[in-house]
């Protein structure tokens, strides 16, 4: 489950705060490895961090005075010697990638930025702000978990510099950071996960075009399940308590792709129920698609294998020619072996997920993480400030592979690798309709609890549609 947003306008009603949430298991949990942290980049002598660090609003530049290759960071100076903390739930190596994106930040104005990851994130959250053990930031994933901790009146405005930030920001983003129309947390990362990852290896031995249509697409389904061999899906929901969440993706895709996104955020904040016959024609579609016996689960078994297969090792059969395809989002280019080639030429890349509808406009789904303040110390703005920029975003995707940005000020030759690049070019194509994860914008017993249990019922145990869709309308909060 991925993040999903608050929306203050007339079809994206606001957030109510759910109680604590778990983990979101579709955020890239890297177990923790003794991987050490690759020192900056050294600074030209010329770089000048002096004079004083007497406090003066974040972005004013104090009295410092920064040269050279610092004084790109000027409007952050005059806050030397400061340390600012931050809690969030990335861990090494991928925070190890961070901090390296504000090393040169830290060195040139003298702020040390104090990086603590942890597992329990998205419980220990709520524990230490109510506890009066707040971070100064914390970088959130879920729209949701924000929504709870700016209802415990402990998160901190941002100042206008970040405000202004968001500029750069397609609108909706700004209300995914919002609560009640209020905002408070500006975005950081993102994820796309309209895509399909298949080896174009495959594709050319067999003589497979890329679809750029759902009809395209069910009918090269069909034309592989034919021909025998391997299936043309694999899939797997199965994510210890969080089982069931991919299977969450495939039904918010087909909802975003045949109706669109205004009957999409009204089922999002349940104006639309599972039990409408749109979101039950959504899920007949899904059916056809991955619980079609003729079509998956190459590699593992059949329909019922998906609910056991983990999301991790689903597309492991593409490579062994079991399957030819699999929806998982941007971030599950880490499963791949690491000696896999990947790209159009190489050995697994990925495409679009088409609309189901060809008259929605390019739907895309995604996630991201969003920095929340807790404090309002002059050092914390200036970090703020510089953490909402298109120059930090620039620098985060230079630090590796694997991470993008829908900041539309990111310069898009920074995108070395394909997936990356066309990942980048859908978050941020104004033409789009981009939502946030519906289960993550969803309370959290509905999305991160009931329709897990329901979904993977209907696949492990061919629970009807109707049933399942009962079941999930039945847990919505009153």
């Amino acid at each position: 489950m991925t993040p999903t947003p608050t929306e203050p306008s007339p079809t994206e009603p606001p957030l109510t705060a759910p109680s604590p949430l778990p983990a979101a298991p579709r955020r890239r949990r890297r177990p923790l490895a003794a991987v050490a942290l690759l020192a900056a980049a050294a600074l030209t002598a010329a770089c000048s961090n002096s004079s004083d660090s007497s406090g003066s609003s974040g972005g004013s530049g104090g009295g410092q005075t920064l040269s050279g290759d610092c004084a790109t960071y000027q409007p952050y100076a005059g806050h030397g010697g400061k340390t600012v903390t931050v809690f969030a739930s990335i861990l090494s190596p991928e925070s190890d990638n961070l901090e390296k994106s504000w090393a040169d930040f830290s060195k040139c104005t003298g702020i040390k930025i104090s990086y603590e990851g942890s597992n329990d994130f998205e419980s220990q959250l709520p524990v230490r702000v109510g506890g009066g053990n707040a971070p100064d930031f914390a970088i959130i994933p879920q729209p949701g978990l924000l929504a709870q901790m700016v209802k415990s009146g402990k998160v901190v405005k941002p100042p206008a510099q970040t405000v202004a930030n968001q500029d750069k920001w397609s609108p909706v983003w700004k209300t995914y950071g919002s609560v009640n129309g209020t905002f408070y947390a500006a975005p950081m990362s993102a994820n796309m996960k309209s895509l399909v990852w298949y080896s174009p290896k495959a594709f050319k031995q067999a003589g497979y075009s890329v679809p750029k249509t759902w009809a395209e697409l069910t009918a090269l389904s069909d034309t592989i399940a034919k021909a025998g061999g391997g299936k043309p899906w694999c899939g797997g929901i199965a994510s210890g308590t969080a089982t069931g969440w991919p299977a969450t993706d495939w039904l918010e895709e087909v909802v975003l792709g045949s109706y669109g996104g205004e009957v999409y955020d009204q089922w999002v904040s349940h104006q639309v129920k599972f039990s409408d016959p749109k979101i039950t024609a959504a899920m007949k579609t899904v059916a056809d698609w991955m619980q079609n016996p003729a079509w998956v689960n190459g590699g593992y078994g059949d329909v019922k294998s998906i609910a056991t297969t983990t999301f991790q090792d689903a597309g492991a059969p593409i490579l062994t020619g079991k399957c030819f395809m699999l929806q998982q989002a941007s971030f599950y280019k880490a499963q791949w072996p690491k000696d896999t080639r990947i790209g159009p030429e190489g050995d697994i890349s990925a495409f679009r997920l088409p609309a189901v509808d060809p008259s929605v406009p390019s739907p895309v789904e995604g996630g991201g993480e969003f920095l929340a303040a807790f404090a309002s110390r002059p050092e914390v703005q200036a970090v703020q400030n510089y953490l909402s920029s298109s120059d930090w975003a620039s620098s985060r995707v230079r630090t590796a592979t694997g991470w993008v940005s829908a900041n539309q000020g990111v310069d898009k030759s920074l995108y070395t690798d394909p997936i990356d690049r066309l990942s980048a070019d859908a978050l941020t194509d104004p033409s789009a309709t981009f939502r946030f994860d519906g289960s993550d914008l969803m309370p959290a017993a509905v999305g991160a609890g009931q329709e897990w249990k329901s979904l993977t019922a209907w696949f492990a145990e061919g629970q009807s549609v109707q049933k399942t869709a009962a079941d999930i309308d039945a847990a919505w909060p009153q």
